[in-house]
């Protein structure tokens, strides 16, 4: 079957367009995006109500990906910590070749359906925890390798791709698919796939750590306070959470080294009066 990722751009001759073309082309083709996530969004849901409970109990979520795709695994996930506060280890992003590929593409790397498996073996992968494969093609044997020993493991396996019925799906209980037609550069899904990829793995995060608990009304209460921007928008949230002053609000919040923290402090030593 022709894989949708593959087939020809719908624009050619692209060496003769002008640079005002070739951008306004570009967003054409991105605009694409938003609608193949949002036909994607009950099948992402679905695989969110799976997920969440599972780490509440202490279950980890994994990428796995190879190229492209691992590399966005491996930001969703490293993103996790510093945004919500969870432990290094909660959210792991995993790509073909190790993380020499996350810069430097590792040849062939992709084509093992056997190394994923012994990657997330070195985690000590349990049944608890989720394996998700991200695979724009939905055809790597490393993440369909992959998906199918975490399954026959116990795992809760999910995966997002951008071709229809493909083996990545197909091994995973929990397929999202973004369909987001022919890429502007005729099989260049770094583009609008990726785009697609990316905004789904910020769904799928942000949706879980709001689950659980990692969100009050829309602030991150739990980030790290890892530079200066931090620890100003951490200050203002302290402000508008108690009433401080902002150099009241700042030394609290370093006392304490966080928002929900220093709120939670600051409400215990402030009980509303009856």
């Amino acid at each position: 079957m022709a894989m949708i990722t593959e087939s020809p751009s719908n624009h050619d001759h692209l060496e003769t367009w002008t640079v005002r073309q070739l951008l306004e082309g570009i967003n054409a083709e991105d605009r694409r995006v938003p609608d193949a996530v949002a036909e994607a969004i009950p099948a992402l849901e679905a695989l969110v109500e799976q997920l969440v409970p599972r780490m509440q109990q202490g279950g980890r979520l994994f990428y796995i990906g190879a190229g492209t795709s691992g590399r966005l695994g491996i930001v969703d996930a490293s993103e996790c910590p510093p945004t919500y506060g969870v432990p290094h280890g909660m959210v792991v992003g995993i790509i073909a070749g190790g993380d020499g590929a996350i810069r430097k593409a590792v040849e062939f790397a992709e084509d093992d359906p056997d190394q994923a498996w012994i990657d997330l073996q070195e985690h000590r992968i349990e049944p608890l925890d989720t394996v998700v494969g991200i695979a724009a093609s939905g055809r790597t044997p490393y993440v369909v390798g992959g998906l199918d020993q975490a399954r026959a493991a116990g795992c809760l396996t999910g995966c997002i791709v951008c071709n229809p019925d493909s083996a990545v799906a197909a091994a995973a209980e929990y397929p999202v698919v973004a369909v987001v037609g022919p890429e502007f550069v005729t099989g260049s899904t770094r583009m609008k796939s990726g785009t697609a990829q990316k905004l789904l793995l910020n769904m799928l995060t942000t949706t879980v750590m709001i689950r659980l608990g990692r969100v009050k009304g829309s602030r991150m209460v739990d980030m790290q306070l890892s530079n200066h921007k931090l620890v100003e928008r951490g200050t203002r949230m302290v402000a508008e959470g108690t009433g401080l002053n902002d150099s009241e609000a700042r030394a609290l919040l370093l006392e304490h080294g966080s928002v929900r923290r220093a709120i939670d402090q600051w409400k215990h030593s402030n009980p509303p009066r009856a």
